[in-house]
Protein backbone atom coordinates (compact mmCIF):
# COMPACT_ATOMS: atom_id res chain seq x y z
CA UNK A 1 0.00 0.00 0.00
CA UNK A 2 1.38 3.40 -0.99
CA UNK A 3 1.18 6.40 1.32
CA UNK A 4 -1.13 8.15 -1.13
CA UNK A 5 -3.64 5.30 -0.91
CA UNK A 6 -3.82 5.32 2.90
CA UNK A 7 -7.28 6.40 4.11
CA UNK A 8 -7.33 8.97 6.91
CA UNK A 9 -10.13 10.27 9.10
CA UNK A 10 -8.71 12.87 11.48
CA UNK A 11 -10.40 12.63 14.88
CA UNK A 12 -8.88 15.83 16.24
CA UNK A 13 -9.15 19.02 14.19
CA UNK A 14 -9.77 22.51 15.56
CA UNK A 15 -11.13 25.85 14.51
CA UNK A 16 -10.08 29.19 15.92
CA UNK A 17 -13.11 31.02 17.26
CA UNK A 18 -14.46 34.12 15.52
CA UNK A 19 -14.44 37.34 17.57
CA UNK A 20 -18.16 37.04 18.31
CA UNK A 21 -18.23 33.28 18.96
CA UNK A 22 -19.01 33.79 22.64
CA UNK A 23 -21.33 36.77 22.25
CA UNK A 24 -23.35 36.44 19.02
CA UNK A 25 -26.10 34.33 20.58
CA UNK A 26 -25.58 35.03 24.30
CA UNK A 27 -28.22 37.43 25.69
CA UNK A 28 -26.70 40.85 26.30
CA UNK A 29 -27.85 40.84 29.93
CA UNK A 30 -25.88 37.61 30.54
CA UNK A 31 -22.67 38.63 28.80
CA UNK A 32 -21.04 40.23 31.86
CA UNK A 33 -21.40 36.86 33.60
CA UNK A 34 -20.12 34.98 30.54
CA UNK A 35 -17.53 36.34 28.07
CA UNK A 36 -16.72 39.88 26.95
CA UNK A 37 -13.82 41.56 25.18
CA UNK A 38 -11.54 44.06 26.91
CA UNK A 39 -8.40 45.90 25.80
CA UNK A 40 -5.47 46.19 28.19
CA UNK A 41 -2.05 47.65 27.38
CA UNK A 42 -2.82 47.53 23.68
CA UNK A 43 -3.79 43.85 23.70
CA UNK A 44 -7.27 42.31 23.59
CA UNK A 45 -8.32 39.74 26.17
CA UNK A 46 -11.45 37.90 27.13
CA UNK A 47 -13.19 38.74 30.36
CA UNK A 48 -14.61 35.45 31.60
CA UNK A 49 -17.05 35.91 34.41
CA UNK A 50 -15.77 39.44 34.81
CA UNK A 51 -12.10 38.46 35.17
CA UNK A 52 -9.32 38.78 32.61
CA UNK A 53 -8.49 35.34 31.25
CA UNK A 54 -4.86 34.70 30.31
CA UNK A 55 -5.02 31.01 29.48
CA UNK A 56 -4.28 31.93 25.85
CA UNK A 57 -1.86 34.77 25.22
CA UNK A 58 -3.61 36.06 22.10
CA UNK A 59 -7.30 35.09 21.93
CA UNK A 60 -7.70 37.02 18.65
CA UNK A 61 -5.37 34.44 17.02
CA UNK A 62 -4.11 36.96 14.50
CA UNK A 63 -1.27 36.48 13.93
CA UNK A 64 -1.02 32.80 14.83
CA UNK A 65 1.79 30.24 14.95
CA UNK A 66 1.86 27.59 12.25
CA UNK A 67 0.69 24.05 12.93
CA UNK A 68 3.24 21.62 14.28
CA UNK A 69 5.93 24.13 15.24
CA UNK A 70 6.51 22.22 18.50
CA UNK A 71 6.89 18.80 16.87
CA UNK A 72 10.65 18.55 17.34
CA UNK A 73 10.27 19.92 20.87
CA UNK A 74 7.98 17.02 21.75
CA UNK A 75 10.18 14.57 19.89
CA UNK A 76 12.94 15.25 22.39
CA UNK A 77 14.07 18.76 21.46
CA UNK A 78 17.31 17.67 19.71
CA UNK A 79 18.33 21.28 18.99
CA UNK A 80 17.72 22.43 22.55
CA UNK A 81 15.42 25.31 21.54
CA UNK A 82 12.81 26.66 23.95
CA UNK A 83 9.11 26.27 23.24
CA UNK A 84 8.73 30.05 23.25
CA UNK A 85 11.47 30.41 20.63
CA UNK A 86 9.87 27.80 18.39
CA UNK A 87 6.40 29.31 18.72
CA UNK A 88 7.63 32.78 17.78
CA UNK A 89 9.72 31.48 14.87
CA UNK A 90 6.72 30.52 12.72
CA UNK A 91 4.06 33.22 13.06
CA UNK A 92 1.75 34.08 10.17
CA UNK A 93 -1.47 36.02 9.52
CA UNK A 94 -4.61 34.01 10.19
CA UNK A 95 -5.17 31.62 7.23
CA UNK A 96 -8.82 31.57 6.09
CA UNK A 97 -9.24 27.83 6.59
CA UNK A 98 -8.81 28.21 10.34
CA UNK A 99 -12.03 30.21 10.59
CA UNK A 100 -13.94 29.65 7.34
CA UNK A 101 -15.88 26.45 6.61
CA UNK A 102 -15.60 26.50 2.81
CA UNK A 103 -11.88 27.21 2.91
CA UNK A 104 -11.50 24.38 5.43
CA UNK A 105 -13.28 21.91 3.15
CA UNK A 106 -10.82 22.76 0.38
CA UNK A 107 -7.87 22.37 2.75
CA UNK A 108 -9.09 19.00 3.99
CA UNK A 109 -9.28 17.77 0.41
CA UNK A 110 -5.75 19.03 -0.27
CA UNK A 111 -4.51 17.16 2.80
CA UNK A 112 -5.92 13.88 1.51
CA UNK A 113 -8.21 13.49 4.52
CA UNK A 114 -11.71 12.06 4.12
CA UNK A 115 -13.28 13.51 7.25
CA UNK A 116 -12.56 15.33 10.51
CA UNK A 117 -13.97 15.79 13.95
CA UNK A 118 -13.85 19.50 14.76
CA UNK A 119 -13.40 20.99 18.23
CA UNK A 120 -13.05 24.40 19.88
CA UNK A 121 -9.80 26.07 20.79
CA UNK A 122 -10.98 28.53 23.45
CA UNK A 123 -14.32 26.87 24.07
CA UNK A 124 -12.79 23.97 26.02
CA UNK A 125 -11.25 26.37 28.54
CA UNK A 126 -14.12 28.41 29.91
CA UNK A 127 -16.41 26.04 31.81
CA UNK A 128 -13.85 25.82 34.60
CA UNK A 129 -13.77 29.60 34.96
CA UNK A 130 -17.58 29.76 35.27
CA UNK A 131 -18.33 26.56 37.17
CA UNK A 132 -19.59 28.44 40.26
CA UNK A 133 -22.26 30.09 38.09
CA UNK A 134 -24.22 27.27 36.39
CA UNK A 135 -26.65 29.68 34.73
CA UNK A 136 -23.72 31.43 33.06
CA UNK A 137 -22.22 28.11 31.96
CA UNK A 138 -25.45 27.09 30.27
CA UNK A 139 -26.08 30.52 28.73
CA UNK A 140 -22.54 30.69 27.37
CA UNK A 141 -22.48 27.25 25.80
CA UNK A 142 -25.99 27.42 24.45
CA UNK A 143 -24.96 30.59 22.62
CA UNK A 144 -21.61 29.13 21.64
CA UNK A 145 -23.22 26.04 20.15
CA UNK A 146 -25.51 28.25 18.04
CA UNK A 147 -22.39 29.98 16.74
CA UNK A 148 -20.88 26.58 15.90
CA UNK A 149 -24.04 25.70 13.99
CA UNK A 150 -23.92 29.05 12.14
CA UNK A 151 -20.27 29.09 11.14
CA UNK A 152 -19.41 25.39 10.86
CA UNK A 153 -22.42 23.11 11.08
CA UNK A 154 -22.63 19.75 12.81
CA UNK A 155 -22.28 17.74 9.59
CA UNK A 156 -20.92 19.46 6.51
CA UNK A 157 -20.91 17.31 3.38
CA UNK A 158 -20.15 14.20 5.43
CA UNK A 159 -16.66 15.63 5.89
CA UNK A 160 -16.68 18.08 8.81
CA UNK A 161 -18.34 16.91 12.01
CA UNK A 162 -18.27 19.69 14.59
CA UNK A 163 -18.88 18.80 18.23
CA UNK A 164 -21.32 20.90 20.24
CA UNK A 165 -20.00 21.51 23.76
CA UNK A 166 -22.26 20.17 26.51
CA UNK A 167 -22.17 20.43 30.28
CA UNK A 168 -24.02 18.40 32.89
CA UNK A 169 -24.11 21.25 35.41
CA UNK A 170 -27.88 21.53 34.73
CA UNK A 171 -29.25 18.13 33.75
CA UNK A 172 -32.45 19.52 32.23
CA UNK A 173 -30.42 21.91 30.09
CA UNK A 174 -28.03 19.10 29.08
CA UNK A 175 -30.93 16.95 27.87
CA UNK A 176 -32.52 19.81 25.92
CA UNK A 177 -29.20 20.80 24.38
CA UNK A 178 -28.43 17.23 23.40
CA UNK A 179 -31.82 16.95 21.71
CA UNK A 180 -31.16 20.24 19.88
CA UNK A 181 -27.72 19.02 18.76
CA UNK A 182 -29.16 15.78 17.43
CA UNK A 183 -31.78 17.74 15.52
CA UNK A 184 -28.91 19.72 13.99
CA UNK A 185 -27.33 16.49 12.75
CA UNK A 186 -24.63 16.13 15.40
CA UNK A 187 -22.78 12.82 15.33
CA UNK A 188 -20.44 13.63 18.23
CA UNK A 189 -20.84 15.76 21.36
CA UNK A 190 -18.10 17.05 23.67
CA UNK A 191 -17.91 16.92 27.47
CA UNK A 192 -14.98 18.10 29.54
CA UNK A 193 -13.30 15.29 31.50
CA UNK A 194 -14.01 16.56 35.00
CA UNK A 195 -16.31 16.28 37.95
CA UNK A 196 -19.61 18.06 37.40
CA UNK A 197 -20.22 21.22 39.44
CA UNK A 198 -23.87 21.87 40.25
CA UNK A 199 -25.69 24.23 42.66
CA UNK A 200 -25.81 21.39 45.22
CA UNK A 201 -22.18 20.30 44.93
CA UNK A 202 -19.79 18.42 42.68
CA UNK A 203 -20.50 14.91 41.45
CA UNK A 204 -19.13 12.13 39.32
CA UNK A 205 -20.26 12.44 35.68
CA UNK A 206 -21.66 8.91 36.12
CA UNK A 207 -23.72 9.78 39.19
CA UNK A 208 -27.30 8.51 38.72
CA UNK A 209 -28.60 12.10 38.86
CA UNK A 210 -27.19 12.47 35.33
CA UNK A 211 -28.81 9.29 34.02
CA UNK A 212 -31.42 11.19 31.96
CA UNK A 213 -28.59 12.56 29.82
CA UNK A 214 -26.84 9.23 29.43
CA UNK A 215 -30.16 7.55 28.66
CA UNK A 216 -30.62 9.93 25.71
CA UNK A 217 -27.05 9.23 24.56
CA UNK A 218 -27.71 5.51 24.88
CA UNK A 219 -30.92 5.73 22.85
CA UNK A 220 -29.54 8.03 20.14
CA UNK A 221 -26.30 6.08 19.68
CA UNK A 222 -24.24 9.29 19.48
CA UNK A 223 -20.57 9.27 20.52
CA UNK A 224 -19.48 11.33 23.54
CA UNK A 225 -16.05 12.91 23.19
CA UNK A 226 -14.04 13.65 26.33
CA UNK A 227 -11.77 16.26 24.76
CA UNK A 228 -8.88 17.83 26.65
CA UNK A 229 -10.11 20.87 28.54
CA UNK A 230 -9.33 23.00 31.52
CA UNK A 231 -10.61 20.38 33.93
CA UNK A 232 -9.73 22.25 37.10
CA UNK A 233 -6.48 20.49 37.94
CA UNK A 234 -4.55 23.75 37.67
CA UNK A 235 -6.05 24.68 41.05
CA UNK A 236 -4.21 21.91 42.89
CA UNK A 237 -1.67 24.33 44.34
CA UNK A 238 1.30 23.42 42.12
CA UNK A 239 1.05 25.18 38.74
CA UNK A 240 0.32 28.89 38.50
CA UNK A 241 -2.19 28.21 35.76
CA UNK A 242 -2.82 25.99 32.76
CA UNK A 243 -1.65 27.97 29.74
CA UNK A 244 -0.29 27.16 26.31
CA UNK A 245 3.11 28.27 27.56
CA UNK A 246 3.15 25.80 30.43
CA UNK A 247 1.78 23.01 28.23
CA UNK A 248 4.62 23.73 25.82
CA UNK A 249 7.15 23.57 28.61
CA UNK A 250 7.79 27.26 29.24
CA UNK A 251 11.05 28.15 30.97
CA UNK A 252 10.84 25.48 33.66
CA UNK A 253 9.20 22.10 34.09
CA UNK A 254 5.77 22.18 35.73
CA UNK A 255 3.23 19.56 36.72
CA UNK A 256 0.74 21.57 34.65
CA UNK A 257 1.91 19.50 31.70
CA UNK A 258 0.57 16.39 33.47
CA UNK A 259 -2.88 17.81 34.16
CA UNK A 260 -4.66 16.55 31.02
CA UNK A 261 -3.64 12.94 31.63
CA UNK A 262 -4.61 13.11 35.29
CA UNK A 263 -7.99 14.56 34.38
CA UNK A 264 -8.86 11.97 31.74
CA UNK A 265 -7.61 9.10 33.93
CA UNK A 266 -10.00 10.12 36.71
CA UNK A 267 -12.88 10.72 34.29
CA UNK A 268 -12.66 7.45 32.39
CA UNK A 269 -11.99 5.16 35.34
CA UNK A 270 -14.87 6.76 37.24
CA UNK A 271 -17.29 5.88 34.45
CA UNK A 272 -16.34 2.22 35.00
CA UNK A 273 -16.20 2.41 38.80
CA UNK A 274 -19.70 3.93 38.85
CA UNK A 275 -20.96 1.24 36.41
CA UNK A 276 -22.24 3.73 33.84
CA UNK A 277 -21.78 1.27 31.00
CA UNK A 278 -23.71 -1.43 32.84
CA UNK A 279 -26.70 0.89 33.02
CA UNK A 280 -26.26 2.15 29.47
CA UNK A 281 -24.63 -0.57 27.34
CA UNK A 282 -24.75 1.41 24.07
CA UNK A 283 -22.77 4.41 25.34
CA UNK A 284 -19.49 5.05 23.49
CA UNK A 285 -16.88 7.44 24.88
CA UNK A 286 -13.79 8.62 22.99
CA UNK A 287 -10.89 10.34 24.70
CA UNK A 288 -9.37 12.93 22.36
CA UNK A 289 -6.14 14.92 22.84
CA UNK A 290 -5.60 13.61 26.35
CA UNK A 291 -2.68 11.31 25.61
CA UNK A 292 -2.40 7.67 26.62
CA UNK A 293 0.56 7.15 28.96
CA UNK A 294 -1.79 6.68 31.92
CA UNK A 295 -3.32 3.51 30.46
CA UNK A 296 -1.02 0.84 32.02
CA UNK A 297 -1.71 2.15 35.51
CA UNK A 298 -5.42 2.55 34.78
CA UNK A 299 -5.67 -1.12 33.87
CA UNK A 300 -3.77 -2.05 37.05
CA UNK A 301 -6.29 -0.07 39.09
CA UNK A 302 -9.21 -1.76 37.33
CA UNK A 303 -7.69 -5.15 38.17
CA UNK A 304 -7.29 -4.12 41.80
CA UNK A 305 -10.94 -3.05 41.97
CA UNK A 306 -12.09 -6.34 40.43
CA UNK A 307 -10.10 -8.42 42.92
CA UNK A 308 -10.92 -6.36 46.00
CA UNK A 309 -14.66 -6.04 45.31
CA UNK A 310 -15.75 -9.47 44.05
CA UNK A 311 -19.27 -9.37 42.70
CA UNK A 312 -19.40 -5.58 42.34
CA UNK A 313 -18.86 -5.54 38.57
CA UNK A 314 -21.06 -7.51 36.17
CA UNK A 315 -17.96 -8.37 34.11
CA UNK A 316 -14.23 -7.74 34.16
CA UNK A 317 -13.97 -3.92 34.36
CA UNK A 318 -11.01 -3.96 31.97
CA UNK A 319 -13.19 -5.66 29.37
CA UNK A 320 -15.92 -3.08 30.00
CA UNK A 321 -13.41 -0.30 29.49
CA UNK A 322 -12.14 -1.77 26.22
CA UNK A 323 -15.67 -2.29 24.95
CA UNK A 324 -16.90 1.26 25.55
CA UNK A 325 -13.84 3.54 25.40
CA UNK A 326 -11.68 4.67 22.46
CA UNK A 327 -8.30 6.35 22.94
CA UNK A 328 -6.59 8.99 20.80
CA UNK A 329 -2.89 8.89 21.76
CA UNK A 330 -0.63 11.87 21.25
CA UNK A 331 1.35 11.41 18.05
CA UNK A 332 4.53 11.15 20.15
CA UNK A 333 3.09 8.38 22.38
CA UNK A 334 3.90 4.71 21.82
CA UNK A 335 0.94 4.00 19.54
CA UNK A 336 1.83 0.33 19.20
CA UNK A 337 1.65 -0.04 22.98
CA UNK A 338 -1.76 1.63 23.05
CA UNK A 339 -2.99 -0.73 20.35
CA UNK A 340 -1.73 -3.69 22.40
CA UNK A 341 -3.43 -2.44 25.58
CA UNK A 342 -6.74 -1.40 24.01
CA UNK A 343 -6.90 -3.40 20.80
CA UNK A 344 -6.33 -1.66 17.47
CA UNK A 345 -10.10 -1.29 17.04
CA UNK A 346 -10.17 1.11 20.00
CA UNK A 347 -7.41 3.52 18.93
CA UNK A 348 -8.01 6.79 17.08
CA UNK A 349 -5.74 9.08 15.11
CA UNK A 350 -5.95 12.82 15.64
CA UNK A 351 -3.48 15.38 14.29
CA UNK A 352 -4.60 18.33 16.49
CA UNK A 353 -4.40 20.41 13.30
CA UNK A 354 -3.79 23.36 13.13
CA UNK A 355 -2.48 23.69 16.69
CA UNK A 356 1.19 24.24 17.45
CA UNK A 357 1.66 21.03 19.48
CA UNK A 358 0.12 18.80 16.81
CA UNK A 359 1.27 17.76 13.36
CA UNK A 360 2.05 20.16 10.53
CA UNK A 361 -0.05 17.92 8.25
CA UNK A 362 -2.23 14.92 9.17
CA UNK A 363 -0.27 12.54 6.93
CA UNK A 364 2.86 13.25 8.98
CA UNK A 365 1.57 10.48 11.25
CA UNK A 366 2.43 7.78 8.73
CA UNK A 367 6.10 7.32 9.71
CA UNK A 368 5.07 7.08 13.36
CA UNK A 369 2.95 3.95 12.75
CA UNK A 370 4.86 2.37 9.90
CA UNK A 371 5.64 -0.73 11.98
CA UNK A 372 2.02 -1.65 12.66
CA UNK A 373 0.20 -4.28 10.59
CA UNK A 374 -1.66 -2.80 7.63
CA UNK A 375 -5.07 -3.76 9.01
CA UNK A 376 -4.31 -2.12 12.35
CA UNK A 377 -3.12 1.05 10.60
CA UNK A 378 -6.36 1.29 8.65
CA UNK A 379 -8.47 0.89 11.78
CA UNK A 380 -6.48 3.53 13.68
CA UNK A 381 -6.24 6.05 10.84
CA UNK A 382 -9.71 5.64 9.40
CA UNK A 383 -12.19 2.88 10.21
CA UNK A 384 -12.57 3.40 13.96
CA UNK A 385 -13.46 7.09 13.69
CA UNK A 386 -15.82 6.41 10.78
CA UNK A 387 -17.69 3.84 12.85
CA UNK A 388 -17.95 6.21 15.82
CA UNK A 389 -19.28 8.94 13.54
CA UNK A 390 -22.23 6.78 12.58
CA UNK A 391 -25.17 6.75 14.99
CA UNK A 392 -25.80 3.31 16.38
CA UNK A 393 -28.93 1.77 14.87
CA UNK A 394 -32.00 1.82 17.08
Amino acid sequence: MTEASVRIFDADNHYYEAPDAFTRHVPRAMQPRCVQWVELDGRRYHLVGGRIDRQVTNPTFNPVSKPGVLREYFRGNPEGRSAEELIKSAVEPMPPEYMDRDARLERIAEQGVEGVWLFPTLGVLYEERLKRDPDAVCALFQGFNRWVADDWGMNVKDTIYAAPYLTLTDIDWACRELDWALDQGARIVALRPAAVFTPTGSYSPADPRFDPFWARVNEAGVTVIAHVSNSGYSTNGYPKGLTLETIGGGKRPTVASLNPERAIYDFLITLVYDRLFERFPRVRVASVENGSEYLPDLFRKLAHAKNRLPGYFAEDPADTFRQHVWINPFWEDDIAEVAELMGADRVLFGSDWPHIEGLAEPRDILPEIAGLPEGDRDRILYANAVELTELLPA
